[in-house]
């Protein structure tokens, strides 16, 4: 039987806007099930509490249980890799945080890119980093580390929780920055690289707020410095590093991102549960007490600050010819 036109014109147009109304249909009821949140880390690290924190806070609102699962390994390159294999439905989500935007540059072969293949849902924190030396170290501020340091070339080993890490990259852009030479000695996490800053091993180290906090506080290792641009709320003595080399910046993030093409509705869902949670001033003080402060971005801001990071640390990477273990 043939259609007349308008007729068919008429249930083109309706067969067009299905997949809309499907999913917004989804939408309305998401979640229907359980959500997994895959977790680039081991569990009881800093990343997968934070995890665990938020993946509560979501099933608290949304009535579904958040189920974390740990995939630890290459960086979080394995992590990424299984949520950007997954489908696109919302029921996978991905533990993202600054090593996503330096495994860009640090890996030459990966089998997906973070900036077109996961999509950005919410930003959670921002932390910093904390320049610290050994109590005996005879500087005791950043100037007088960026003196003893060009008196002194290529003496000063600078310890970091490993090849390619935030904390490792922060170092590296002091560096560069300052006009200095220091021997990057890594290590398998922020603990051993404590331990020996402590013992004298190393006389200086990257390390983030939360490992090296209670040290500072009791005098065991010296804070020079916070590496991100504004103080943190738990060492409010503690100047910035870009107080003295201007322009200085360095932290990281921890977020939320989906397979690409996860519907926007859904996106739009888990944005705006975290934000108003983020907007809480119990989880403000949660977070700082984690050596972080709360971010409260849109998806596209996000992915704004995804996109930047990942320029800006590929210069480094490349500036310091840094290869991964």
């Amino acid at each position: 039987m043939k259609l007349p036109r308008r007729n068919f014109l008429h249930l083109l147009a309706g067969a067009a806007t299905l997949p809309a109304v499907s999913w917004i249909a989804t939408a309305q009821t998401y979640p229907s099930r359980p959500v997994r949140v895959i977790v680039g880390f081991p569990p009881g690290g800093g990343s997968d509490i934070l995890a665990r924190m938020w993946g509560q806070w979501l099933t608290e609102r949304l009535g579904r249980p958040f189920v974390i699962e740990n995939r630890p390994g290459a960086g979080t390159n394995i992590a990424t890799e299984a949520v950007e294999r997954s489908p696109p439905d919302g029921y996978t989500l991905l533990q993202v945080n600054a090593p996503a935007a330096i495994n860009a540059t640090l890996y030459d072969k990966l089998n997906f890119v973070v900036l077109r293949d996961i999509a950005p849902v919410a930003s959670i924190t921002r932390t910093g980093y904390v320049l610290a030396v050994h109590p005996s170290f005879p500087a005791k501020t950043v100037p007088e580390l960026i003196s003893f340091a060009k008196a002194n070339p290529g003496k000063i080993n600078m310890a970091s929780p490993g090849v390619g890490t935030p904390h490792h990259l922060s170092g590296e852009l002091f560096k560069m920055m300052a006009g200095v030479n220091m021997i990057h000695v890594p290590y398998r996490g922020d603990a051993p690289a404590l331990t020996d800053l402590i013992g004298g091993q190393v006389q200086v180290s990257f390390s983030g707020v939360i490992s090296a906090i209670e040290y500072i506080r009791t005098g065991k290792v010296r804070a020079l410095a916070i590496t991100t641009t504004t103080r943190f709320e738990s060492l409010p003595d503690i100047p910035t590093v870009g107080d003295f080399v201007p322009g200085y910046e360095a932290s990281g993030w921890q977020g939320i991102g989906a397979p690409r093409n996860t519907p926007t509705e859904i996106i739009d869902i888990l944005n705006k549960e975290i934000n108003a949670r983020l907007s809480d001033p119990k989880v403000k003080a949660q977070l700082a007490d984690m050596g972080g402060t709360a971010l409260a971005l849109s998806p596209a801001e996000f992915g704004k600050l995804i996109a930047q990071d990942t320029e800006k640390w590929a210069k480094v990477i490349r500036a310091a010819n840094i290869k991964p273990e």
